[in-house]
C-alpha cells in the first residue's frame, strides 16, 4: 500500500498492525504512483498489460473498471462505495487465519 493512493491509506507506515493483531509490511508506503513507474522502467519490470488500458488497481473482474484520465487511482476500484474506504473486505473480516491447508 502506498499513502498516496486514497485519503484512507494517508496514514500508511512502513510497519503497522490491523485490527486482527497481524504485522503488515508496506515497504512502498512513501513512494508516488511515478516513483513506482520510474522504478519498474528502470529494473525493466514486466507490468500487466491492463495498465495500459486504464486499469491502474486491479483486482477481480466484478469490482474493477478502467478509470478515466484524470480519475484517482482508487477510482476503478468498488466505484459503488463512498471514497471514505475502498477495500475488498478481505483484510477486514474478523475470522482470524485460515487453517493449516485451507484454501480460503
Amino acid at each position: 500500500m502506498r499513502a498516496d493512493q486514497s485519503g484512507a491509506r494517508q496514514g500508511t507506515a512502513l510497519v503497522s498492525v490491523d485490527e486482527r493483531g497481524l504485522l503488515k509490511f508496506s515497504p512502498l508506503f512513501d513512494w508516488t504512483r511515478e516513483t513506482v513507474q520510474a522504478y519498474v522502467a528502470a529494473q525493466q519490470i514486466p507490468v500487466n498489460r491492463l495498465h495500459a488500458r486504464g486499469f491502474v488497481s486491479i483486482g477481480c473482474a466484478p469490482c474493477t473498471r478502467a478509470i478515466a484520465p484524470g480519475e484517482p487511482e482508487r477510482a476503478g476500484r468498488w466505484w459503488w462505495e463512498g471514497d471514505d474506504k475502498k477495500e475488498c473486505g478481505l483484510h477486514t473480516r474478523n475470522e482470524g487465519p485460515p487453517a493449516v491447508g485451507s484454501r480460503s
